[in-house]
């Protein structure tokens, strides 16, 4: 058997104690229930500390952290291609004590040093402290599906899988990052290396830092998304064939474990085809699957497509136990206990569902869960990739003529699911492209979140836009690079990491369950980078090749389906049993007495809401995420009381009423 290392990390290097170390592990225990170590050097200037979940090798032969020639390793992560490192390194003459994946990583720094990084196919979040050189090396892996958070303080560096392992270091500086703060209004997430606090930073997917003397003396790029190669000339056919064997190869890398796997699934096309390949390569042929069930009414109101009939109608077709966790009103009392587990006050409720369906499957025994999640964001399927293909039919308008389709917008009522699509679509036509194809990843527009500042907020914010890190990703582009590509460009550099893989590598690991995402394969990004863009967005037919190649697995139906999100009816319950939550985190005494927001226009915006007359619910969330975190993590004043739940009960005292 061979280990896998699905897990939290974290550590430090410089004038810290062995205690800090223990508490900064044990803020993050969730993340490695089934054990636990540590290691400091002799002259107590380095730490690392491991969390072990154990997915592949239940056993102790690989436990962490790992040590050999004076280097040390810890490593979160799996390596898809260690079998191949492992045989390659044998051939030189290397000989291993483990088969596990772990003893390859470190076999591979002795081996070739930081160079290493080239040849690893797989998802990681790693720390190397190599005593022969006194230098800590660090590495995330190139989707950016493990996090990894780190801090320069007075006394050194300090790093984590997650940021509340620093909740207890008492020099971190925990001062708000006004674009930070922006960013999380304006995207719902913070693109790039930014957080919400100025001190904390991610260590950007695809990178690598070297320190030493307790700073870090130089940080690089060793993988960036394969866009800025033209794609490749082929047929119809061929695109077909490539990107089904794609899939189905990613699918079966991932289903290895020693624990039992299960999947969400939500009849949609991506979730369907993980599914369909995971059944066929399932232990006994069994693979629990798990979808969301909450009022149908709701989500009509909202032009939220069921999506319950299509997983039925999939589970039955492919043969698998299907079981619905269902969500209401009163699953938004989870919103303090998700933004704790994901460290950023993301508003979005999708991690709720995937908290709920996590914690059922723990119940169950099951330790992964395989997600369609990044069929989107590589193949296009968002309503914004339908929207840039649109705009043929009109960028070739004159700015002014431009700006008035974006005037005209702008009035467009938001009660009605189309008009509110439309109006979000053109409300930028005026801008020039880069800043227009950044502007389809906008929840708040950049002129209400301003709005919403406290003026001397606005006031340090008044230079560079929001935008500014989505365009300087986009000017490092080939200029020829199709608009298509470009957008995908965007989706796996910022909104796949900062935002989906975030929250659902948080949640899930909060359960004790490894979230895997066989569509965000290294291998497959590689393979849709390379398509020809008119087999991704076909006219209105989003992942047109994707759909080709799985209409001999799947039922047409669910291939051909209306788009739906993995969200809730939000914009409903913000109007009705959410006002009692809204009025508690969103008063203009809590309002101004945190001092981010101008309490005036706060109640405006409710009250513009309320009446329809804007599309805010959102916006609002984003508000109230933002005033949870900060009591939080700023205020000390909602912690845990027994650690992260596993049964999706409460476990903050909030102070918040629940919702009836």
């Amino acid at each position: 058997m061979v280990e896998a290392a699905m897990c939290g990390i974290t550590g430090y290097l410089g004038r810290f104690d062995e205690a800090e170390l223990e508490g900064m592990s044990r803020r993050i225990a969730h993340r490695g229930p089934d054990g636990a170590g540590r290691w400091v050097s002799e002259d107590r200037q380095v730490g690392l500390a491991h969390r072990r979940l154990s997915i592949i090798d239940l056993t102790s032969a690989a436990s962490q952290p790992m040590a050999e020639d004076d280097v040390v390793l810890i490593y979160n992560g799996e390596l898809y291609n260690y079998v191949e490192l492992r045989e390659k390194m044998m051939q030189a003459g290397i000989r291993f004590k483990t088969r596990s994946d772990t003893e390859v990583v470190l076999k591979m720094y002795l081996w070739k040093g930081v160079d290493m990084l080239t040849s690893l196919n797989g998802i990681f979040a790693f720390a190397i402290w190599d005593k022969r050189s006194r230098t800590l090396f660090a590495a995330r892996d190139g989707i950016g599906v493990k996090p990894f958070y780190y801090t320069e303080t007075a006394r050194g560096l300090l790093f984590s899988s997650e940021i509340k392992s620093f909740l207890d270091i008492h020099d971190v500086d925990w001062s708000v990052d006004p674009e930070g703060l922006r960013a999380y209004m304006t995207y719902h997430w913070s693109p790039g290396e930014a957080t919400m606090i100025k001190s904390v930073r991610k260590l950007l997917p695809g990178h690598a830092f070297v320190a030493r003397g307790q700073r870090i003396e130089s940080m690089w790029s060793f993988y960036d998304l394969p866009y800025a190669s033209a794609p490749q000339e082929m047929s119809a056919e061929e695109a077909i064939s490539i990107v089904h064997d794609g899939v189905k190869n990613a699918v079966e890398r991932q289903m290895i474990a020693d624990v039992p796997v299960g999947a969400f699934l939500s009849g949609g096309l991506d979730s369907s085809s993980v599914v369909a390949f995971a059944k066929a390569s399932a232990r006994g042929g069994r693979l629990p699957c798990f979808t969301i069930r909450f009022d149908r009414a709701d989500a009509r109101q909202e032009g939220i497509e069921d999506d319950l009939p299509y997983a039925h109608r999939v589970a039955r077709h492919i043969g698998v136990d299907l079981e619905e966790v269902s969500v209401g009103p009163d699953s938004l009392n989870l919103l303090p206990d998700m933004i704790y587990m994901m460290d950023e006050p993301q508003a979005d409720v999708s991690p709720i569902n995937a908290y709920l369906i996590s914690s059922v499957a723990r119940k169950q025994g099951i330790k992964v869960l395989l997600s369609g999640m990044g069929g989107d964001d590589i193949f296009t399927g968002y309503r914004r990739h339908y929207a840039l293909e649109q705009e043929r039919y009109w960028r070739w308008l004159p700015g002014a003529a431009r700006a008035t389709v974006a005037q005209i917008a702008s009035h467009m009522p938001v009660r009605i699911p189309l008009m509110r699509q439309m109006r979000k679509a053109l409300s930028y036509a005026h801008l020039p492209q880069r800043e227009r194809i950044a502007s389809y990843f906008y929840w708040g527009h950049p002129d209400l979140v301003a709005s919403l500042l406290a003026p001397d907020l606005r006031q340090e914010l008044a230079g560079e836009g929001v935008e500014a890190p989505l365009v300087a990703a986009l000017e490092r582009l080939p200029a020829a690079t199709p608009l298509t590509n470009q957008m995908l460009y965007l989706d796996g550099k910022f909104f796949v990491p900062d935002h989906n893989l975030n929250f659902f590598d948080k949640v899930s690991m909060a359960c004790g369950v490894e979230c895997r995402v066989p569509l965000l394969d290294i291998e497959l990004v590689k393979i849709a980078a390379a398509l020809p863009t008119r087999f991704k967005q076909a006219g209105r037919e989003g992942k047109w090749v994707f759909k080709k190649a799985m209409e001999a697995h799947l039922p047409h139906q669910a291939i051909y389906r209306p788009k739906t999100g993995f969200g809730m009816p939000l914009r409903t319950w913000m109007r009705n049993e959410l006002r009692d939550l809204q009025e508690d985190l969103l008063s203009p005494q809590v309002i101004r007495s945190r001092g981010f927001f101008d309490p005036q226009e706060v109640q405006k915006l409710r009250a513009a809401n309320e009446s329809g007359h804007v599309d805010g619910s959102y916006t609002l969330l984003s508000l109230m995420s933002i005033e949870l975190w900060g009591r939080i993590f700023l205020d000390r004043t909602m912690t845990p009381a027994a650690g992260i739940p596993t049964s999706g009960e409460r476990h903050l005292d909030t102070g918040i009423p629940e919702v009836a």
